[in-house]
């Protein structure tokens, strides 16, 4: 049976230090919630708190990214396509984000998915943690960067795991069915739901970024056909000093897409021209942003952009975030069309899994992720 909790507060050891700002050696730091001191406690813990050139702006300007109609766009029409593929294409190369408006996805299920949420999250601990994240894993149940970090520590709860759009597996429901127990089939029905409309959507929306590149409708698309994906569930719990903490820090998304379904409470932010905007919620739209993997894909024409979440002291913020990946054995290289003289080749190939491995035992995603792995995967074949 599922057992209703409060919303709660992070709370971290007391002996942890903020040098060891990377345990690479694997050992467990647990970082974890406690709602009976929500309502006392004026101060969060010092792990929690950002450097002041990294501390959030809570009043932002707001950053005014393209709808780009995909129904239009799917619609064939010459002059449609050619307006969509004009806009993206100017919002690929400046900062990666754009949204998308007439998608096809039921309103009924997300609005299902973001209740499951509050349902998760609002359990008790005890039973949040048989889905406990292991170490070294990026799936699972999360409060913290649980054994890698111990500082910078991002305000939030997280419920991560895999989706293979693999026709014969129901990886989403077993997932919930295995780990949670049979209490939980409806999570695993409703989130398979999901992932699969997800699915569906990014591979139009690989559509678009091919036609966009001049290498046709097919390319990305057949590409990611049977992507291997991670769906996560975002709970940012009220803080009490949400000047001083992030709810997700400044980071580049090593994936190849990412779409977003925010709730109406403001928290995403963007770098762009060296300053940061917020991402307005709307209800009927994804915010779509292009990750590092797309990145190499497109041989650096499209952009990877730096954003973050904020929290507020008011409020729960939640929102779903589909992490599109290729299939394991897919070699990440852009397609000859995109190479030149005047722009050659930026980065090796490599396959996901090699980026992912980089990104959860060596290094924590920033701008320079792409260039870092590059110079650690020519070391490491070499």
């Amino acid at each position: 049976m599922l057992v209703p909790h409060h919303p709660s507060m992070l709370i971290a050891p007391q002996n942890t230090s903020a040098e060891n700002h990377d345990n690479m050696e694997g050992q467990k730091q647990l970082h974890h919630f406690d709602e009976s001191l929500m309502p006392n406690q004026s101060n969060i813990p010092s792990q929690f708190i950002w450097p002041d050139h990294e501390k959030p702006c809570l009043t932002p300007p707001e950053l005014h990214i393209p709808p780009i109609d995909l129904k239009a766009f799917l619609s064939g029409d010459p002059q449609a396509v050619s307006a969509i593929c004009a806009e993206a294409n100017e919002a690929c190369k400046k900062h990666g984000f754009f949204l998308v408006v007439n998608h096809g996805v039921d309103r009924k299920l997300i609005a299902q998915a973001h209740k499951l949420i509050d349902d998760f999250f609002c359990m008790q601990l005890s039973q949040k943690q048989k889905a406990q994240r292991k170490i070294g894993e990026h799936c699972g149940y999360a409060n913290s960067f649980m054994g890698r970090f111990s500082s910078k520590l991002p305000w939030k709860e997280t419920l991560s795991f895999h989706y293979s759009a693999d026709k014969s597996s129901k990886s989403v429901e077993d997932y919930f069915l295995n780990v949670m127990g049979e209490d939980f089939r409806k999570f695993g029905s409703v989130f398979q739901e999901y992932c699969e409309a997800m699915s569906k959507l990014s591979l139009g929306i690989m559509e678009l970024l091919g036609m966009t590149l001049g290498v046709g409708r097919e390319c990305f698309r057949d590409f990611f056909e049977g992507n291997e994906s991670v769906m996560r569930l975002n709970y940012y719990p009220p803080c009490q000093k949400p000047e001083l903490a992030l709810g997700t820090g400044p980071h580049c998304d090593p994936t190849s897409l990412t779409i977003l379904h925010q709730d109406q409470v403001e928290g995403l932010q963007v770098f762009v021209d060296g300053r940061w905007y917020s991402v307005a919620p709307k209800e009927d739209a994804f915010v779509v942003n292009i990750g590092d993997t797309f990145m190499a894909l497109s041989n650096g024409l499209f952009k990877s952009c730096m954003h973050r979440a904020v929290v507020n002291n008011k409020i729960v913020r939640k929102s779903l975030a589909f992490f599109l990946c290729p299939n394991r054995d897919k070699v990440v290289t852009p397609p000859e069309d995109l190479i030149s003289n005047e722009n050659p080749r930026t980065y090796p190939d490599f396959t996901w899994p090699s980026l992912l491995e980089f990104t959860q035992k060596h290094y924590r995603s920033d701008t320079e992720t792409l260039d870092a792995f590059s110079r650690w995967l020519l070391e490491k074949n070499n």
